[in-house]
Parts: structure tokens; sequence; C-alpha cells
């Protein structure tokens, strides 16, 4: 009888704790993003216009997940280095796309912004905020033309005791991050000088090295 005690005793301290560990907000959408209601949505290209090899297009918000949930489905769609993931978001949580970023380039992905028909057909779209990181990470990165990058200030919601510091700290992650990636430290300082988004075109983001390939017609890079 002691033991049985014991072992309820035991099994209501874990159920407790792992209640008030599901029951906190941001534990509770991230459970949600990554199994119940996905922010970011997902379809594998067999035959994208880019180079005619596959691609993953990956649309919606970054969610508190989306690193996870992006691994699961580049897994599944078993990309090969120089294959593309094909972006369309308005943005979303930083660290999450700082990670998707390094497993992009991790694996030797290109990236795009567009979006694709089911004939793999590359249209014009626009990445935003956290999503121009997850963009960085292509070891190539294509400018489709039409399509835009929109960069600006990244600001922590979360109240902090010192918000200037944070402020730098998150700078110096930032710029760390894009000089890995090869992208040049004018981005960082542009983001810096604008709350609001500031829309770069194609000609622009490779100014920045933030694009190193400009297609003007997608089709015609089709083996």
């Amino acid at each position: 009888m002691g033991s049985i005690l014991i072992f309820l005793l035991l099994v209501s301290g874990v159920g407790i704790r792992a209640y008030r560990d599901i029951s906190r907000p941001e534990a509770w959408d991230y459970w949600k993003d990554q199994y119940f209601s996905p922010s970011l949505s997902s379809s594998v290209i067999v035959k994208a216009d880019l180079g005619g090899g596959r691609a993953l297009a990956v649309s919606g918000h970054i969610g508190p997940a989306a690193a996870s949930w992006f691994h699961d489905r580049l897994n599944e769609a078993h990309l090969s280095p120089g294959d593309i993931v094909l972006l369309s978001s308005p943005g979303g949580n930083v660290d999450q796309a700082l990670i998707m970023g390094e497993t992009i380039r991790s694996r030797g992905l290109f990236t795009a912004v567009g979006v694709a028909d089911d004939s793999g057909r590359i249209r014009p779209s626009y990445c935003a905020s956290a999503c121009v990181l997850v963009f960085a990470g292509g070891q190539t990165r294509y400018g489709v033309e039409g399509s835009a990058l929109g960069i600006h200030r990244f600001t922590n919601r979360t109240p902090v005791s010192d918000p200037v510091a944070n402020t730098q700290r998150v700078a110096g992650m930032l710029l760390g991050y894009l000089t890995r990636m090869g992208v040049s430290s004018s981005v960082v300082e542009a983001m810096s000088q604008t709350s609001e988004i500031r829309w770069l075109g194609t000609q622009q983001a490779q100014a920045m090295n933030l694009i190193t390939n400009l297609i003007t017609d997608p089709a015609r890079n089709r083996p």
C-alpha cells in the first residue's frame, strides 16, 4: 500500500508540473504551432522553373515552432544540395527564422522568393521581416524579378529590464548571422534605420549581396 501511495504521489507531482508547463501561454503556442494548427504551409514542386530541380514552397507566418516544423517538411521533401526553398511570408519569430536559415545552409539548399503553380512556374511574391533571415540562409539566393524583400528594425515585444542592451544584443546577433551567410552588413544598417517595412527591389537586394543571382525570367532556367 505504501509503495502504491508513493507511486501515486510521484505521478500526480509529474502531472502537476507537466500541466503547469503546457498551461503557460508560450508552451501552448508552441504545441499548437507544431501539431495542431501550423502557421506555415508547404508543398513540394517536383520540377521548378529555377533550374528545373525540386523545390519546397513554404508560405505563411513564422510561428513559435516553425523551425521544427520546417525540419520535418524538409526531410519529407527529400531535397538535395542545390534544390530550392521557395518563400512567401510576412515574417514572424526571429529565433525560429535564424534556425531555419541555418538549416537551409547546412543542407546546401538555395532560396528564392515567390509562389509556384502546379506546373512549377514561379510567380513573384514577398518575404518580409524575419522571413528575410530565412532567405539569407540560401547557399545561392535567387532574386525573382517582381518579388520583394522587406526589412525593418527588430524589436522585442516581451518587456526587458534594459531595452537598449537588448536592442544591441539583437543587432549583434543579426550581424553575426548575416555575415556568416555572406550578406553585406549594410542590410543590418538599413534595418536599424526604420521601424516600418522598407521594401527592397531585386537590384537593391543584389547590391547588398542579399540576392546573389538575379532572375528576370524564371522559365529561361528550365534545362
